[in-house]
């Protein structure tokens, strides 16, 4: 089994790289976060143009724009992603292609020829939720569509930004305002839509942001630990594209990859964040001296280093294999390291990790949640062990 990527794969991440790295993805993530979208979206058509998206859909949609499904090709541009802390629905979207892709696959192919379009070329957002992947969609103000599979069998699809407006569109409730963490929503309330409310959550969800609160139930955004992940609760109507066990078993292919990808981001996500602090503890001295020559320092870093480079080759073995075991483990090990990178970071560098004008916290505030998201470590657990049991 190969571990390393090919020559392709690697020029392919690089330009990721090299995009992001000149589009000033912080300034976009407080411009989402304050429920102005115009910046990231147009990170997101420069990403869509390198075919990101185009290969979360089978090659048989190639008329289309895809690419063909090629999940180690998405790991490695998701690993991307996280590292320069990308806001928006990125997960969600790829999902909603690969649960298009496979509803195609199984005779279904009227919703693919309808979507996949906008959502490969990236002008189209799309949102989602699927059974086992908590019940809250994600941005569901900045996306185009906002799916819904229900535990039955039911493939529903309301429309998002361009169907609802600023009022709250009919794929999250009524009264769903725009506002972000730090703007008044237009439904009213402080930036929670029409209730307002502000409750904390950080349990998990498909959006990785926790349990419901006063704007949840008002049908505004929820409030998490990350104010540029904004969760929304998917209304129950909507209009139905397909029933029954094959749209089941593309929302489970679509959960696995969606599992996947958001590994990939925690990846990215605690690399970022060992890179910032090993920058920061060789500037900042104490006795004289930089604090990354102290032994007690070098142990914290050379632990998250080890943490994030055991997860990295379980990673490229879920996205080679696909098998959900692989998959739950892959994302069990990368968001806890994740999440222990950003434990390091604010341990290391102090009081300053907490502040707003450091860029250090975009980071910092997105470990948890996608730990949590699409799969918590507890979920993940019980997925491996399940698997184990089987094979017994």
């Amino acid at each position: 089994m190969r571990f390393l990527p090919t020559v392709e794969q690697s020029d392919f991440a690089r330009t990721l790289h090299g995009l992001l790295g000149a589009s000033d993805v912080p300034a976009a993530v407080r411009a989402w976060s304050a429920g102005d979208h115009g910046p990231g979206r147009a990170i997101w058509s420069r990403l869509a143009g390198t075919g990101l998206f185009a290969l979360a859909a089978d090659e048989a949609y190639g008329d289309l724009g895809a690419l063909g499904l090629l999940p180690v090709e998405l790991a490695l541009g998701f690993v991307e992603l996280g590292r320069a802390g990308m806001p928006g629905p990125v997960v969600e979207t790829a999902a909603a292609a690969v649960l298009l892709s496979e509803l195609a696959r199984a005779g279904e192919g009227g919703p693919a020829k309808r979507f996949l379009p906008g959502l490969l070329a990236g002008g189209d957002l799309a949102t989602l939720t699927l059974p086992g992947g908590g019940p809250y969609a994600l941005d569901a103000d900045a996306s185009a569509y906002c799916f819904t599979v229900s535990a039955a069998g039911e493939l529903r699809v309301a429309g998002g930004a361009s169907g609802g407006g600023a009022g709250g569109g009919p794929g999250w409730g009524a009264g769903g305002g725009t506002g972000g963490a730090s703007g008044g929503g237009a439904g009213g309330g402080p930036g929670w839509g029409a209730g307002g409310g502000t409750g904390g959550a950080s349990g998990g969800g498909a959006g990785g942001g926790g349990g419901a609160d006063a704007g949840a139930a008002a049908g505004g955004p929820l409030r998490s630990t990350d104010p540029a992940r904004r969760l929304f609760a998917p209304a129950a109507d909507g209009e139905l594209l397909a029933s029954g066990p094959r749209v089941l078993a593309a929302a489970g292919t679509a959960l696995a990859w969606a599992r996947l990808l958001t590994a990939a981001q925690c990846l990215g996500v605690g690399e970022a964040l060992l890179a910032d602090t090993v920058r920061y503890v060789k500037q900042r001295t104490q006795f004289g001296t930089p604090i990354g020559g102290f032994q007690a320092v070098k142990h914290r870093l050379a632990d998250t280093l080890l943490g994030l480079e055991f997860a990295r080759p379980l990673v490229w073995a879920a996205a080679l294999g696909l098998a959900p075991r692989e998959i739950a483990a892959a994302k069990l090990a990368a968001g806890e390291a994740a999440y222990a990178a950003a434990m390091t970071a604010l341990q290391l560098h102090g009081a300053v990790g907490y502040t707003e004008e450091l860029d250090l916290s975009l980071w910092l505030r997105k470990a948890r949640p996608l730990r949590d998201a699409w799969g918590s470590p507890s979920a993940c657990r019980a997925a491996v062990l399940q698997e184990r049991v089987r094979e017994r």
